[in-house]
């Protein structure tokens, strides 16, 4: 059930409407068309519930950051 799903990522990511934010954003980019939305959703809510999508996140600003440094 999706219940479980969203208690396990709770885990992870403290703030409810955060955790909204992150899996909206996931399920955007990682949708097929063929497939249904409701899967996708499950998918990403079970990648949160096992591994820290905030962690991820922090990694990929500090990648940015540094290709701005080698920009300016």
């Amino acid at each position: 059930m999706r219940s479980n799903l969203i208690y396990g990522a709770l885990t992870h990511v403290k703030n409810r409407y955060q955790l909204c934010q992150l899996a909206s954003k996931a399920t955007r980019k990682l949708h097929k068309p063929n497939t249904r939305l409701q899967d996708t959703m499950n998918d990403v809510l079970f990648h949160f519930r096992t591994e820290n999508p905030l962690a991820r996140q922090v990694r990929q600003s500090d990648v940015i950051r540094k290709e701005e440094r080698r920009a300016a």
